[in-house]
């Protein structure tokens, strides 16, 4: 193994959600993963963040003090930090029919997140798409 490559421990990951047993269920599992994390429970909060540091992967929830506090999120991070993964879980779909993805071109334009969860994703099944946006 060659010592530069990258561990899970040298990531940070900005997490936030207004839910409060998402969020802490969420950063509980990151951190037993071996992640570090900041955990936000708005979208007030999560730009505060991001405007004091550059985390190095963030999931957002999407609907928080507004509709679209996920989307809002998704683009300030990007204008700031493009190259920085963002993960938009939501359970919207769940919750009111609405579908949302990230196949087109178009899609990803106006949405600007690498990769759209529903929320209830299986933790091993988040670490591993972690893994592949963090390249480790």
């Amino acid at each position: 193994m060659s010592g530069d490559k990258m561990k899970k421990g040298d990531f940070t990951i900005l997490v936030a959600d207004d839910d409060p047993d998402y969020l802490y269920q969420t950063v509980r599992y990151l951190e037993r993963a071996g992640y570090r994390v900041i955990s936000v429970s708005s979208q007030v909060e999560a730009e505060s963040v991001i405007s004091k540091m550059k985390p190095d992967l963030a999931i957002f929830d999407l609907m928080m003090e507004s509709d679209d506090s996920g989307f809002i999120l998704c683009y300030r991070l990007k204008s700031r930090y493009p190259e920085v993964p963002v993960i938009l879980a939501t359970a919207v779909s769940r919750e009111t029919g609405m579908t949302f993805s990230l196949d087109s071109e178009q899609d990803r334009e106006w949405i600007r997140a690498d990769l759209y969860l529903e929320k209830g994703v299986r933790p091993e099944q988040l670490d591993m798409e972690i893994m592949k946006l963090l390249k480790i």
